[in-house]
């Protein structure tokens, strides 16, 4: 039993999305960072697509009311347990008593706490991803609250006991953290509408910074920079949008869309965030500003491929010193 003695910001369950139901309109919500929530759980020894906690810039104070194990990955809210720094990247044994809590965000806006075993919640339409606008998924449809309980699957005992029996000490092997930078490089594909945009535009987008609105969310980070104009102004038929499609409304101020983006666009579409790049906007701050720089479709499908191969290699190492250190 986790207890929320402080909720913070925007505490909420997610997961990496509640898939397969945007043709019904229902959007795919789930983690803003899913390298960092992918690589939490695995830490935890949880499955991928477990539903961790995302915390947002001013982080919870949580009670534990049992023993756990844990790991938060993402963005530094400077974690502290009992008082005490807590290292990220790394899983930590957490005895009964033991109050995590957060501080001044150092780098990044968002850290992901997974527990071993996850969350013992009712999935909604197959995720436990919290849709806060429609008030469904995660716990009871919304953000946590202060003197809410989260109750946890079971962990095997054995298991348990073993990490217990290692007296509190915190394993001796970590994952690099993921490089979040204030104005972080990230590349884009030219979008379906990309050629509808005049030339200064389409120059302007690769080579121009844009800064972080603070008229931003989960559904969509408003940047603000040099203004985007079409060649000539065309009526378009709304069409599917993903996780990092890049819109450009009339007052030319693009706008990235994000985990609570809407299930279609009508705005033209000037570029395509590549997927592993999508944490390092999802860990920008209202403020703080990036640059886009062309890549090929080829080319980001590769470095997903890479991405991809990198995690099932931490995810078989990740195995093997937990079996070493228990």
């Amino acid at each position: 039993m986790l207890n929320i003695r402080k909720s913070g910001l925007q505490t909420a369950v997610q997961d990496l999305g509640r898939i397969g139901f945007q043709r019904y309109g229902v959007i795919a919500s789930g983690v803003m960072d899913p390298f960092a929530h992918r690589i939490a759980n695995l830490l935890a020894g949880n499955a991928e697509n477990s539903p961790t906690l995302e915390i947002a810039l001013s982080g919870p104070v949580i009670e534990f009311e049992a023993d756990h194990f844990i790991a938060v990955c993402g963005g530094d809210l400077s974690p502290s347990l009992d008082g005490k720094p807590l290292a990220m990247w790394r899983g930590h044994f957490v005895p009964k008593g033991s109050v995590l809590s957060f501080g001044e965000p150092k780098r990044g806006a968002r850290s992901y706490l997974a527990v071993a075993g996850g969350f013992d919640l009712e999935p909604v339409m197959d995720s436990h991803s919290t849709y806060l606008r429609a008030g469904i998924g995660g716990f009871k449809g919304r953000a946590l609250k202060n003197g809410d309980s989260l109750t946890t699957l079971p962990v095997e005992a054995a298991r348990m006991e073993a990490l217990k029996n290692q007296n509190g000490q915190t394993p001796d092997w970590l994952i690099p953290p993921a490089r979040y930078h204030e104005q972080p490089i990230v590349r884009m594909m030219p979008g379906r509408q990309y050629e509808l945009f005049d030339e200064a535009s389409r120059a302007r987008i690769f080579e121009e910074p844009f800064t972080v609105s603070a008229n931003s969310d989960r559904m969509g980070y408003r940047l603000e920079g040099p203004g985007l104009a079409l060649e000539k102004q065309e009526e378009l038929i709304s069409e599917a949008v993903a996780f990092g499609s890049v819109q450009v409304p009339a007052d030319g101020n693009p706008i990235v869309l994000l985990a609570d983006r809407q299930t279609t666009g009508g705005y033209p579409k000037i570029g395509q965030v590549a997927s592993v790049d999508l944490p390092l906007i999802s860990q920008l701050k209202p403020g703080e500003s990036l640059k886009f720089r062309h890549i090929s479709a080829d080319d980001a499908q590769q470095l997903y491929i890479e991405q991809e191969q990198q995690i099932r290699q931490l995810k078989i190492a990740i195995q093997m010193k937990r079996e070493e250190w228990t």
